[in-house]
């Protein structure tokens, strides 16, 4: 959806919502729901100890 503003003033209260409803929840919920399932990298938590460099650079490589 693209929308048109005159001003910035109008454009920037654009940006806040002060009285969310459902369908605003909703919308959101779907962005998270979007950026979540882009996101390839699954890392896992805690850390990690290495005996070598080469080691450790897999672990990188596989990770990020």
């Amino acid at each position: 959806m693209i929308k048109k503003f005159k001003t910035f003033e109008e454009a920037r209260r654009d940006l806040w919502v002060m009285n969310p409803d459902k369908a605003y929840y909703q919308r959101v919920a779907e962005f998270y729901e979007l950026a979540s399932s882009l996101v390839k990298r699954k890392i896992p938590r805690g850390v990690f100890k290495f005996r070598t460099f080469e080691e450790a650079q897999k672990h990188r490589e596989t990770y990020y």
